[in-house]
């Protein structure tokens, strides 16, 4: 077991990259606001991230695994710390990444090093949701605020009344896209580990069991808790302060169209019901929430019908979107060698 806890290590410092930097998208501004303190806003995101990882992490993984199917451990701890080395490495050099994007780049590295065919059609599937994501929500955060302003300029509420409900309103909004983030994040996370699984089911108070997958979901869900509890801090401060220099209502529009979205792209609920009445349905898989905020500003700068575009940081992302999964191509590629050769582990 302490084998296998170690050639999960690249899942789990994943998991806890991804704790420490993205909770502060759907807490920053409950906690600058000081609606509740840090310590509660950590408590109430590691409880849902645990709770969507476990109960909704399912749907966006299959997606995943279907562009490559890992079966040794070592392998996937290779292609795992791939991502997370390209992840380090891009934010190092101040240039806005996607886990998303780096863990797909890794396994058609795999893909390549083992000869495996890689599909295609899933391949563009997912990379479709690189742009359909920060345009859903866009598009969400559009109607959304012109909802908003709407019922406002009719009801013409009192000032602390607003500020009431949109308090309230970030806590709830916070607890909604932390359960998101757990249930479509947790793929990029341990989606590799599902087919070299090394833990059993588990029967807790033989009350309810976790199957092995759901029991892997859960170390996963832990560790982006463990990196919400210990680095994420500064984050929340950061995002909390400086939001783009959002309002509460305003931040409380983007982070509720970033949640949706980001729910939308993992439940498999919502899939068979749009299959089931003849409608497209959304793929299920993992995407970025830094590429789904990009959408939401824009959107929500058409709504004000003030948009004013940076165009040298848009050159900086789509640089990224460019760059990550290419970097993460050829570090697993390179990676994979040196474990099969040098350290005489079954990767194919």
């Amino acid at each position: 077991m302490i084998t296998s806890l170690f050639f999960l290590s690249s899942g789990i410092f994943l998991g806890w990259s991804l704790g420490a930097n993205h909770t502060g998208i759907f807490w920053g501004t409950a906690v600058g606001t000081k609606m509740v303190r840090f310590k509660t806003a950590a408590i109430l995101c590691s409880v849902f991230v645990i709770l969507g990882a476990v109960i909704g992490g399912s749907g966006a993984s299959v997606t995943l695994n279907k562009l490559g199917t890992i079966e040794h451990l070592p392998a996937a701890f290779t292609v795992a710390l791939a991502a997370a080395l390209a992840t380090y490495f891009m934010s190092r050099a101040g240039i806005p990444i996607s886990t998303s994007q780096a863990i797909i780049g890794s396994i058609i590295g795999w893909n390549i090093y083992s000869q495996r065919v890689t599909d295609y059609v899933v391949l563009v599937q997912i990379a479709s949701t690189w742009i359909i994501s920060p345009v859903l929500t866009g598009l969400t955060t559009f109607i959304l605020f012109k909802i908003v302003q709407y019922y406002f300029n009719r009801t013409k509420m009192h000032m602390v009344e607003i500020d009431n409900l949109t308090r309230y309103g970030l806590v709830l909004v916070g607890i909604f896209g932390s359960y998101a983030l757990g249930a479509n994040n947790i793929g990029n996370v341990m989606g590799v580990f599902v087919y070299s699984n090394p833990f059993k089911a588990i029967n807790v108070f033989n009350t309810f069991s976790l199957d092995p997958t759901k029991t892997l979901f859960f170390v996963g869900g832990l560790a982006i808790a463990i990196g919400v509890a210990t680095y994420s801090k500064k984050v929340i401060s950061t995002i909390g302060n400086n939001l783009y220099r959002f309002s509460p209502i305003t931040a409380l529009i983007v982070v509720l169209s970033v949640a949706l979205t980001m729910f939308l792209f993992a439940s498999s609920t919502i899939r068979d019901f749009l299959i089931s009445n003849g409608l497209p349905a959304i793929p299920l898989v993992p995407i970025s929430a830094s590429q789904a905020i990009i959408g939401s500003v824009i959107g929500l700068g058409l709504a004000r019908k003030n948009v004013d575009v940076n165009f040298s940081q848009l050159r900086k992302i789509i640089l990224g979107w460019i760059l990550t999964p290419l970097f993460a191509f050829l570090t697993s590629y390179i990676s994979l060698y040196f474990m099969e050769n040098v350290f005489l582990q079954v990767v194919n």
